[in-house]
């Protein structure tokens, strides 16, 4: 078997053919254009093969080259996301969560307050995203979701199911005033679509057919791609609204929302938490992730007591 080529040839070769150009991996790498040209002529001698080729003023890879190039990249790329991990874990300055935006103003928020004054040597970022993030890779050490895209992350675990209900301000109640739950149908609805990616709370048309009666679509009907946005117009006397118990707590408790009929149906899906292990490995990352698997275990027999 031939001796493989050095380590800073497979290198500089690599670099070569990531950033496309001899300039550009000697200055990733930090030498002369020369050394990076050097290193790349030492692999080809040790591999008995032509790696580059000229075309006109430029130089690329060839067919062998790319073949070459595809497989040596794994090995760098695997070593590069292991920096990342202790770099991360080096980093305890900030723990960032990304979370579904409404969840992230309506649920976790608030509640996440009360946690740093338990913990004020921590600095906890909350960023609200619909787009699943790459933990690791884009500076995100926890992130809360909904449905099955926990698939996309390798540690997660679910975290509860939420319920809706029909919710409306006292104002709009007094306006107008309902004796039965297909009453409320005549009210002025808000409406919640999410992004396709998610599938939608249960609708209008799915909550009148739970009490046994028909859905009859309003004329001026208004729809939220945000659960927030559909809730904060409820309280603000625009309309009713099937809102999410784990969102909507607040604004019931504190008499901004009221329930004309508990009549809830419950989420098709449940939401999740997910990490990424090198935030475990941070100052207050592990008391972190326990506290949010600790208040959806409480919003979680909430919902079933209520």
């Amino acid at each position: 078997m031939k001796k493989p080529p050095p380590l800073r040839a497979i290198q500089a070769f690599e670099a070569f053919g990531r950033r496309g150009s001899v300039t550009a991996a000697a200055n990733e790498l930090g030498v002369s254009v020369g050394a990076v040209s050097q290193q790349i002529r030492k692999a080809e001698d040790a591999l008995e093969a032509r790696l580059l080729e000229r075309r006109g003023r430029s130089v690329a890879l060839t067919a062998l080259g790319r073949v070459y190039h595809a497989a040596v990249s794994l090995g760098f790329d695997q070593i590069r996301e292991a920096q990342d991990v202790i770099e991360r874990a080096r980093s305890a300055d900030t723990l960032t969560i990304s979370c579904l935006p409404s969840l992230a103003s309506k649920w976790i928020g608030p509640q996440l307050l009360d946690w740093q004054i338990g913990h004020p040597g921590a600095t906890v970022r909350l960023v609200g995203a619909e787009t699943e993030p790459r933990l690791g890779a884009e500076q995100v050490d926890f992130r809360i979701s909904y449905g099955d895209k926990y698939r996309d992350f390798n540690h997660y675990i679910e975290l509860f199911t939420d319920w809706v209900v029909p919710a409306c301000s006292p104002s709009l109640l007094a306006k107008h005033p309902v004796r039965k739950p297909a009453d409320i149908l005549d009210l002025p609805l808000l409406s919640i679509e999410w992004a396709r990616d998610h599938r939608s709370p249960p609708s209008w048309a799915e909550w009148a057919a739970s009490i046994g009666t028909l859905y009859r679509k309003a004329s001026g009907e208004v729809a939220f791609s945000l659960s927030s946005a559909a809730i904060d117009a409820a309280t603000n006397g625009r309309g009713i609204v099937l809102a999410q118990l784990s969102m909507a707590a607040e604004d019931i408790a504190s008499g901004r929302l009221i329930i004309p009929f508990n009549q809830r149906l419950r989420l098709s899906q449940a939401y999740f938490l997910a990490w990424d292990r090198a935030a475990l490995q941070k100052p207050f990352g592990p008391e972190l992730r326990t506290w949010i698997v600790s208040i959806s275990k409480r919003m979680r027999a909430a919902l079933i007591a209520s």
